[in-house]
């Protein structure tokens, strides 16, 4: 039988992750109503940490591997530029790796410079394990298509080479387009949607849809107060953010939300939770802030909207919590539609807040007279290539669907972005949507 202290350090990691995964899950379902808040919010912070980096452990192997491990047989591997090429690869892997603790330790009003670098590591290493495995399969291909696989020679060195040198290049090239990409303001995209019983008087209202913000070691303040002045030159009716404003407890971050007074909603501005906020564990005191603020949260609740020129026509705007809430047994918290649609009949028209696309489709399933479900979460994939990956995992990715005859669906792709300050393949964007009555 092989022992532990046998198994490569693949293996090794594989082992540590499952542990780590192990761990989350008892302290999941047997610790969380036996810890304090402030140490079952750490725990969850660094046991997450310690999954990501396990994960990433094996990865970073196969990099090392094949940008440095490859070429310390050629002539220049004594030289001093490939001693600078190896100490930039493990700083590069280093600060990758070192991204996940930045949430518990480097969390301000603006980020830190070490933060932007480490999460711009974590997206070009993301991007370099694509290429590698890619490069790396294309030419697996290729041998056995040829049938060279057991032979060895010049052409097989050079090709061994060639991979992880056209690998960096590639992700140099796509880290530098897809941060130049985020660095710029969110687009404004401009959607018009029927709304069925939508009253008449209430005909081109204005909604602004926001989402996924993410609030913490790469946004800040600047970028918020860019988002706010933005959203208020639109002028829209009512204001609505469906879930991942921030990754930092409230405390800490709050003289970056502050931009958020400033919005002015004739109709209000309301807001639901998504999964982030429950990372946080701190959703009661992010519901007090932004109430300061007049931002209302539904929290598994609606509100009626009462148009300007009738006050006997209105539609129901409800909201539920992120399913998230439930996953990790968030007291007080979960999704619940019956509750939050109490009192909304299909006598009027329902519009419903649900951060992930996945809760929309189980809302339809249950209430198929909602109308209009607002959502957000995807990111549209935020950075290739992990858009596939989006793709398939959401029954709803990014823009506007129509489900039946008379509901709609509209994925927005974030406001923001989440810790890596990259877009590739996906764009940033405040939503504009148009209410019409049919």
């Amino acid at each position: 039988m092989i022992s532990f202290k046998q198994l490569p350090v693949e293996a090794k990691a594989a082992v540590a992750a499952g542990v780590v995964f192990f761990s989350m899950v008892l302290s999941r379902s047997y610790l969380a109503e036996k810890l304090d808040f402030r140490t079952r919010r750490w725990l969850l912070r660094l046991q997450m940490a310690l999954f990501a980096n396990t994960l990433m452990l094996m990865g970073s192997l196969h990099v090392w591997r094949s940008t440095v491990t490859t070429f310390t047989r050629s002539s220049a591997a004594s030289s001093f530029c490939f001693m600078l090429w190896k100490i930039a690869v493990f700083m590069f892997l280093a600060l990758a790796h070192s991204s996940f603790f930045t949430l518990l330790f480097l969390v301000a009003e603006e980020p830190y410079f070490f933060s932007l670098a480490a999460y711009t590591c974590l997206g070009a290493y993301i991007i370099l394990i694509f290429f590698l495995f890619t490069l790396g399969s294309v030419e697996q291909a290729y041998k056995f298509l040829a049938g060279r696989g057991a032979k060895a020679g010049t052409g097989n060195k050079s090709r061994t080479a060639l991979k992880p040198v056209l690998a960096v290049l590639l992700t140099v090239v796509l880290t530098a387009v897809g941060l130049l990409n985020a660095s710029q303001p969110p687009t404004v995209n401009s959607v018009e949607i029927p709304v069925h019983k939508l009253p008449s008087t209430m005909n081109n209202l204005k909604v602004v849809l926001l989402s996924d913000i993410h609030l913490g070691p790469t946004v800040g303040k600047t970028k918020l107060a860019m988002i706010v002045r933005m959203v208020k030159a639109l002028k829209p009716d009512i204001t609505v953010i469906v879930g991942d404003l921030s990754d930092a407890e409230a405390k800490i971050i709050r003289p970056a939300v502050e931009p958020l007074g400033e919005l002015d909603s004739p109709l209000g501005t309301y807001f639901v939770t998504g999964n982030h906020e429950y990372y946080t564990s701190d959703v009661s005191n992010w519901f007090e802030l932004l109430k300061s603020f007049n931002i209302q949260p539904l929290h598994n609740e609606n509100v009626k909207i009462v148009s300007p020129k009738s006050a006997s026509d209105w539609f129901c705007l409800a909201g539920v919590d992120d399913i998230e809430a439930d996953v990790l047994r968030y007291s007080g918290h979960g999704m619940d539609l019956k509750k939050a649609l109490r009192g909304c009949s299909s006598e009027h028209a329902i519009v419903l807040l649900a951060h992930q696309p996945i809760a929309a489709k189980w809302a339809l399933q249950d209430r198929p007279d909602i109308n209009l479900i607002l959502s957000g979460h995807t990111h549209g994939g935020q950075i290739f290539p992990l858009n596939a990956g989006a793709y398939l995992l959401n029954p709803f990715f990014v823009g506007l669907y129509q489900v039946g005859q008379n509901t709609f669906v509209y994925v927005s792709p974030g406001t923001m972005y989440y810790g890596i300050p990259m877009r590739l393949g996906s764009r940033a964007e405040i939503t504009e949507i148009t209410l019409r009555s049919p």
